[in-house]
């Protein structure tokens, strides 16, 4: 998975753990994909200072999910969940495994 979508996908399962401007930046940039020079410019604020919150807000949602693994069992959730539809019978043997470690 690139970047861009791993940082989405962190965005969605713990975007509520970042403050509001973050969450806002953060979304901006990588859902909206504006640029830093278009979110500073909405948002009367340098460049700059939109970097600074954007890295302060990856290091974050990295930081909960080397600690969580939600997004990563959610991944893997959704691709087992693939699976089973196309009649992978095991596949539904490691989706409870999967909820039963939540």
């Amino acid at each position: 998975m690139g970047k861009n979508l791993y940082i989405s996908a962190l965005l969605d399962v713990y975007g509520e753990c970042l403050n509001d401007k973050q969450r806002e930046l953060t979304e901006y940039y990588y859902n909206d994909d504006l640029s830093l020079a278009e979110i500073a410019e909405n948002e009367g604020i340098t460049r700059q200072g939109v970097r600074d919150q954007i890295k302060r807000a990856e290091q974050r949602l990295v930081s909960l999910e080397e600690k969580c693994r939600y997004c990563e069992r959610f991944l893997r959730l959704k691709e087992l969940a693939d699976d089973f539809k196309s009649g992978d019978k095991n596949a539904a043997e490691q989706i409870v495994s999967i909820i039963e470690e939540l």
